[in-house]
């Protein structure tokens, strides 16, 4: 072979006519012996340069030069490939040149000749959407379902995923519907995935599968839910699609935890009308409001519970050791104080668990126990030897009493924390007495120890407890407030008749001490705002145990 006639584009002189349709010059050049099978540093030939411009004319006189000899080295310059492993033919198809692709044909070009990433004519026809060239090829004998590229892909594949659905009805007669890739994904499912919803509609009326499943078992209309697209997800549903069908190995999803997952709020709410609602509180299942939750989508979980879905959903303790929806949305906050999921589950009456305490009241930031509070109510004292379901003002719950014994115990184990929660659970109208615990008057700083005194009748505390405030006295961790003591002035003694009267929630949540026959000035003293709160210090007080 001839490499010495170059320039320094590395094309050579027959190649340069070739490339740029210039018949007359390409035919003088062959007519002087230029040589027409010289190749350039892509190891492409003056016929391969024709092809890929598309020039009929210049690929014909190419081959009767290389013909001239004899058929044999006609059909090895029709045949010659780049180093890519291209052929003529292929690059004639690749950019819609039907002209001069029919001259190669003409010529006897191997029609399936594959390239090195394992393309061929056909294959690149379809991807580049040339209707003519594709219909040219499958005519001339192309074979249809042969697979491409890596990913083990079929023309069929490839057609539905650019989208070109008139290449899609030619394929359909000649294309196994249902060729798998190397992860075993139909034609059907790459329509749902991208998308390419007249493609879709097209496969499934020659009878594609609609529910046919990839080798992670997701199927077509679980990935159309999780890429949202909702023309595509109405159709498959419209069509038979199973919204049940289990779609993972690990655990069991539905195409309904996909929606949740990322958000698209039209497919979800497609998916809420047709899915079974075991989903939702079913052991061994998983709720999609934990989807929703570790997805940071708010909407989503806004609707689930709008819809019906239960707050407290299952326990998922083998996914991650995840116990709640709440629990999962409190794990999950990063620096804010709480997600927007944490207030609508708290909202919609999620149950609250030790865990779920600690993200509350573990902290200086009072944000997420005000939250708590502002939708759950504590409970009267005259209830808490039993368990309450009881509704309260407005609709919001009252904590329950395994709530309210989680809290308390949670609350005693952070008293480093009381200046920051204990005046918001007494005005919320938590009873004061059940702080009285030698655990809290031993630890608590000697501010916090005095604002919780001024919610009791100090003078009447138990000798244990009196006992704890003695020592700390003489060991100079509290320095009680000088009326404390005293005894109680009668005012003080009147207040707390009225707060167990009344109720501690109803005497602070309510305007009810606005409708007291009392004189206005005094609604601020019966409801304690006369004391001051501690303020919060980062070194808790040394213990007196």
């Amino acid at each position: 072979m001839d490499f010495t006639e170059l320039y320094a584009d590395t094309v050579s002189s027959v190649a340069v006519a070739a490339r740029c349709g210039r018949r007359k010059r390409l035919r003088r050049l062959i007519r002087r012996r230029f040589s027409v099978d010289c190749r350039d540093n892509r190891g492409w030939t003056a016929l391969h340069e024709a092809a890929a411009a598309g020039s009929a004319e210049c690929v014909q006189d190419i081959l009767s030069a290389a013909g001239a000899g004899s058929a044999r080295s006609r059909a090895a310059c029709v045949n010659s490939l780049t180093h890519e492993g291209e052929s003529a033919a292929h690059l004639a198809a690749q950019r819609g040149h039907l002209a001069a692709l029919r001259v190669l044909l003409e010529a006897n070009a191997n029609i399936n000749q594959l390239t090195n990433d394992l393309s061929c004519p056909l294959y690149a026809a379809v991807d580049g959407g040339h209707r003519e060239v594709v219909e040219l090829l499958l005519g001339n004998g192309a074979e249809a379902n042969r697979t491409h590229t890596a990913s083990c892909w079929t023309c069929l594949h490839q057609a539905v995923y650019k989208g070109h659905s008139e290449i899609v009805r030619i394929l359909v007669p000649v294309c196994d519907l249902e060729a798998l890739d190397d992860h075993k994904i139909t034609p059907l499912f790459v329509a749902a995935q991208y998308g390419q919803l007249e493609c879709l509609e097209i496969l499934v009326g020659a009878g594609a599968n609609v529910s046919a499943q990839a080798a992670d078992l997701a199927s077509p209309l679980l990935i159309a839910s999780q890429e949202g697209h909702q023309a595509c997800v109405d159709f498959l549903l419209d069509h038979g699609a199973d919204p049940d069908l289990d779609c993972s190995h690990e655990w069991p999803q539905l195409p309904i935890h996909a929606a949740a997952e990322f958000g698209h709020m039209g497919v979800l709410g497609r998916l809420i009308a047709v899915t079974d609602r075991a989903c939702d509180r079913g052991e061994g299942l998983v709720s999609p409001l934990y989807l929703a939750v570790a997805g940071h989508q708010s909407k989503s979980v806004e609707m689930l519970l709008k819809e019906g879905f239960s707050p407290d959903a299952q326990v998922c303790s083998h996914l991650q050791g995840v116990k709640s929806p709440l629990s999962l949305a409190l794990s999950l906050t990063s620096n804010q104080p709480y997600s927007e999921s944490v207030g609508l589950l708290v909202s919609a009456g999620a149950r609250l668990s030790e865990e779920d305490w600690i993200h509350a009241v573990a902290t200086d930031k009072t944000d997420l126990l005000r939250l708590i509070l502002e939708h759950r109510w504590i409970p009267p004292q005259d209830t808490l030897t039993r368990d309450c379901s009881l509704q309260s003002h407005g609709g919001n719950c009252f904590l329950t009493l395994r709530e309210l014994r989680a809290l308390l115990c949670v609350a005693l184990n952070q008293v480093a924390f009381a200046a920051c929660w204990l005046p918001l659970l007494l005005k919320a109208g938590l009873e004061p007495s059940l702080l009285l615990q030698p655990q809290m008057l031993q630890q608590a700083d000697s501010e916090v120890l005095n604002y919780l005194l001024e919610f009791v009748n100090w003078s009447i505390l138990s000798q244990p407890l009196k006992l704890i405030l003695d020592q700390r006295r003489a060991e100079k961790t509290w320095e009680p407030r000088p009326h404390l003591d005293s005894i109680p002035l009668l005012s003080h003694l009147c207040r707390l008749q009225v707060r167990s009267v009344l109720g501690p929630d109803r005497l602070m949540r309510t305007n009810v001490v606005q409708q007291l026959p009392v004189p206005s000035p005094l609604h601020a003293f019966l409801q304690f705002r006369d004391i001051p709160e501690a303020i919060y210090t980062h070194s808790p007080p040394s213990s007196a145990l």
